[in-house]
């Protein structure tokens, strides 16, 4: 495990931080043109009753619009292009796409990146995670609120659906940010309306139900289940305020998901996640050059594809032995002091 401070870090990381513009377009231009490709072709199976063409072709659609909010989330930190307002307008202009007000989502964002791993300020831009003492002092309606929102159904099913489909039509964690959160969330609902009333004089409205619906609803639970395994998983680091550190966060705190090479591509090295926790502003398409330069880094944090699998029942932080346990072992350590 790499023992460097963040800024030592951030400094031997300075190099990979330089985007380049033809790159970036070509990345945006890969992802987005087979998109609209597939979109185009589901729509025409959808105009020609061929309902379980339209239906299948939403699983590819919505792994590329995966790969499109990848990009959404690097222009949040501004590490697409050099330019700060080409990063925010491709990334407003994403957002219409994914459902995500750009400008709240890169709010949120970044207090994640902030605050990551520490107990003391959770509760934005994060998937709850309450401790053994916390759960234990719940009345007992909101355990059982708990223990549904933990449960994987609602987890990566019914919550990212509704995350993308209705939390975000507001800023959500905003809404006494002053205007400009508002003008975010507004001006992006006005300009998903347009899209899908452009979609329904186009293909008809039976291509937004069976196409562009369930290729979002899909693509938000592969997005929620990322996000959930970079930072819940066996041998996460969570701390106090007092005793947090940037740099274990990071390292520790985040995972190296190591996905198989298709899947590292369509989720844009995403996986590489320590690695963009201590330096936000390397674009995605550097981080594999990191792992090589940098071998110390490339098992720091390893999540293998089983074991990121075993992680889900672990919803709770145990303080006193500084690990995630399920439920069923919190019920397991109360029959045994019984």
């Amino acid at each position: 495990m790499p023992t460097s401070d963040t800024r030592t870090w951030r400094q031997r990381l300075a190099a990979y931080q330089q985007p380049s513009a033809g790159r970036s377009i070509l990345e945006i231009l890969i992802t987005a043109a087979p998109l609209a490709a597939i979109w185009g072709a589901a729509w025409a199976a959808a105009h020609f009753g061929l309902w379980w063409l339209a239906l299948l072709l939403a699983v590819p659609a919505a792994l590329f619009l995966v790969r499109l909010f990848m990009v959404q989330h690097d222009c949040s930190h501004r590490a697409f292009f050099r330019n700060r307002h080409a990063n925010d307008w491709i990334g407003r202009v994403i957002g219409v796409l994914t459902l995500t007000p750009y400008d709240c989502w890169r709010q949120t964002h970044a207090i994640h990146h902030a605050t990551s791993g520490d107990l003391d300020r959770r509760g934005l831009g994060d998937i709850l995670t309450l401790t053994v003492d916390e759960y234990r002092a719940l009345p007992l309606w909101r355990r059982i609120g708990y223990r549904l929102y933990r449960h994987p159904l609602v987890l990566f099913g019914i919550g990212p659906a509704y995350l993308f489909l209705l939390e975000q039509r507001l800023p959500s964690g905003l809404m006494r940010g002053g205007w400009r959160p508002w003008f975010s969330a507004m001006g992006t609902n006005l300009a998903i309306a347009a899209f899908l009333v452009a979609v329904a004089l186009l293909a008809g409205w039976q291509a937004l139900l069976l196409v562009n619906l369930p290729t979002l609803v899909i693509a938000a639970s592969i997005g929620v289940w990322l996000f959930y395994v970079q930072h819940q998983f066996e041998g996460a680091y969570w701390a106090r305020r007092d005793q947090w550190d940037l740099t274990e966060a990071a390292l520790r705190g985040a995972s190296h998901y190591h996905l198989p090479q298709p899947l590292r591509w369509m989720t844009a090295n995403i996986g590489v996640h320590h690695v963009h926790h201590i330096s936000s502003r390397i674009p995605f398409y550097r981080l594999p050059a990191v792992l090589k330069d940098h071998p110390e880094l490339m098992m720091a944090s390893r999540l293998s594809v089983p074991q990121s699998l075993r992680a889900v029942p672990l919803s709770l932080w145990d303080e006193a032995n500084q690990r995630l346990i399920s439920f069923r072992e919190l019920a397991r350590r109360s029959r045994v002091a019984a």
